[in-house]
């Protein structure tokens, strides 16, 4: 794993897999890491150059004070530049597909195709982010272990979360605080969807706990160049939960724009 350093100060942490095809960068879920990228690794990482970071308050990426999504979105950016790289694709999973979507409106010639898995461009429900902070408090006041299993259940449906929840469960309440207010007070970027002119591959579960398909089908209307794919059963992380759904749809895409 390698760092760079933005200009205000924050460290970014990534991993470059290297190799000689075009750029794509993963972005994780909330709560996760970079490896959470494994799957695609495996099966396309010899034709592309993955370049996995480890978003804001994230895995080896400390968060230094408050943040938004478009901190994030320039922190990925920087590592570009650090690498020297100057358009990429981005695949972006939930929190990932939120600031995947930033990085395409803050430098557009930069960002070559789009896709995005389990996400929304529209801004948390009043309620439901309402439910997270009261989930969070609880999780800082009672222990992780209260809320692990409500949370894995959320984000990973079905799927083993034994690799994830020791990981959760170590995630000190001063920076599960910090990514928790960005989640939450996260503004919408629907209305300025238009504005992303490159192909967006839009995936989405049908047992998608955290956002309903409606979510996808509002941002794909939005968007000029975008194709709607749901999976059937998949989970809100689907890019792990149902990689074997999701990595042919990737590969089709990525093959077809880059």
């Amino acid at each position: 794993m390698a760092t760079v350093t933005t200009g205000d100060g924050q460290l970014v942490s990534y991993v470059d897999h290297g190799g000689n095809g075009p750029a794509v960068v993963l972005l994780h879920s909330f709560l996760m890491d970079v490896t959470m990228w494994a799957p695609q690794v495996e099966v396309f990482g010899k034709d592309y150059r993955l370049i996995a970071i480890d978003e804001r308050g994230h895995g080896a990426t400390p968060a230094n004070g408050p943040f938004d999504y478009w901190d994030v979105a320039r922190d990925a950016l920087a590592v570009l530049d650090a690498l020297d790289v100057g358009t990429a694709a981005v695949i972006g999973t939930s929190q990932g597909g939120f600031i995947a979507l930033r990085m395409a409106l803050l430098a557009p010639e930069r960002v070559t195709a789009l896709a995005v898995l389990g996400t929304s461009a529209e801004p948390e429900d009043e309620q439901i982010a309402a439910a997270y902070d009261q989930l969070t408090e609880v999780w800082i006041a009672q222990g992780p272990e209260t809320v692990l299993e409500s949370t894995a259940k959320i984000c990973l449906g079905d799927h083993d979360a034994s690799e994830w929840t020791p990981k959760w469960s170590a995630v000190e309440p001063d920076r599960l605080r910090l990514i928790a207010k960005a989640l939450v007070s996260r503004d919408g970027v629907l209305e300025r969807a238009g504005e992303i002119t490159v192909p967006v591959l839009v995936l989405h579960g049908t047992a998608d706990l955290a956002y309903p398909v409606a979510k996808a089908e509002a941002l794909v209307a939005a968007l000029p160049k975008a194709e709607l794919v749901t999976v059937d059963g998949g989970a809100h992380f689907l890019s792990l939960t149902h990689a074997a759904d999701v990595n042919p749809h990737l590969e089709r895409f990525l093959s077809a724009h880059l």
